[in-house]
């Protein structure tokens, strides 16, 4: 930070650029903890450098995926607890990448606030570099914008990108799939960060947020601390999967849920049959669907059900992919059908 730079006439106005130079030296510990050895730059600089390991690739492909944590921020404001928030922006990119088999190499957020408080924006990006730490890849830079009058003062929106590289003869390929394939499971940590419009009108948040401190025998925890639980990622788990086992297909249970997601991963032509008893239902789903009145079809059309992410390998590869996976079940098959999705 220049010793001069400070402009008092700005800062009347609502941005006060020495915040932004005081959360960036707070943050520095954090991003530093994600480095890998292809970063190549410092925070600070334009623009965030990277050497790609291209011995380990043949022919790398690059796979980028970006995303935004969505109104689940509207719990982290009414409980004044953003250090988890961020593992959730990561996740949302990564777990996607993951889903053609490509490995994350670096990461980048952006913060736009209406007031930049420094305490809240470490707190944000500590948990990024969290996220990124689980996923293995380099946190290498982002920004932070100040916009009073666009955002309220102690609201923020929170979003990220993320740059994956897998090799071409390695990339995921549906075309080898066939009926009689099988559909493993992932559990979920719990809702993720989909399906929370609906999930503050269920519980009536924006006009009782109090509601999130209340504590339900059935969580084990207070509702607050349920929903705001963070994404879990996924890619250590399937790349680990991939090297033993031939993946055939991947779909990572987001916005839309069952129905809009598992199909995305399958072959032209076939189906999948998902046995509705198989599935694993956390507490929070059960409660979702009792207190709003949810019809089982929406449910499924919303909210990942306790189930992150859908793994398809062939059947005799189901009991070596069970032990490598470790806590995945088996959730369906695939079958010829012009159906995309039926739940049996």
């Amino acid at each position: 930070m220049h010793p001069e730079s400070h402009s008092e006439r700005y800062a009347q106005a609502g941005v006060d650029i020495t915040r932004g130079y005081q959360a960036v030296e707070l943050m520095k510990k954090h991003v530093a903890s994600t480095y890998t050895k292809g970063v190549c730059s410092d925070i600070g600089g334009f623009g965030g450098l990277f050497a790609l390991d291209v011995e380990k690739t043949k022919h790398p492909v690059l796979v980028c995926g970006t995303d935004g944590v969505g109104t689940k921020l509207k719990l982290a404001f009414a409980m004044d607890k953003h250090d988890t928030i961020g593992i959730d922006c990561v996740a949302m990119c990564v777990n996607d990448v993951i889903c053609c088999g490509a490995e994350p190499q670096v990461f980048l957020d952006y913060i736009a606030l209406g007031k930049l408080v420094p305490e809240a924006v470490e707190q944000i990006v500590k948990g990024v570099a969290e996220g990124c730490r689980q996923a293995g890849c380099a946190l290498i830079g982002g920004e932070t914008a100040e916009m009073p009058g666009f955002y309220q003062v102690g609201e923020y929106d929170l979003a990220g990108f993320c740059t994956a590289v897998v090799d071409k003869d390695a990339i995921f390929d549906n075309s080898t799939m066939v009926e009689g394939d099988v559909l493993l499971a992932l559990p979920s940590s719990g809702v993720h960060s989909n399906g929370f419009s609906l999930v503050r009108q269920i519980f009536r948040l924006d006009e009782d947020p109090a509601v999130l401190s209340t504590y339900h025998p059935a969580l084990g925890t207070t509702l607050g601390e349920a929903l705001l639980t963070p994404t879990r990622i996924y890619v250590n788990q399937i790349l680990r999967l991939a090297q033993h086992v031939k993946v055939k297909g991947v779909s990572h249970i987001t916005g839309g849920g069952f129905y809009e997601n598992i199909p995305r991963c399958l072959g032209a032509g076939l189906g999948a049959r998902i046995k509705k008893q198989a599935v694993r239902i956390p507490p929070i789903f059960s409660l979702l669907q009792q207190i709003g009145q949810v019809s089982e079809h929406d449910m499924f059309n919303t909210f990942n059900m306790g189930v992150g992410m859908v793994v398809v390998v062939d059947k005799d590869s189901v009991q070596q992919a069970l032990a490598i996976l470790g806590d995945a079940y088996v959730l369906g098959d695939v079958a010829a059908s012009a159906e995309p999705l039926v739940l049996l």
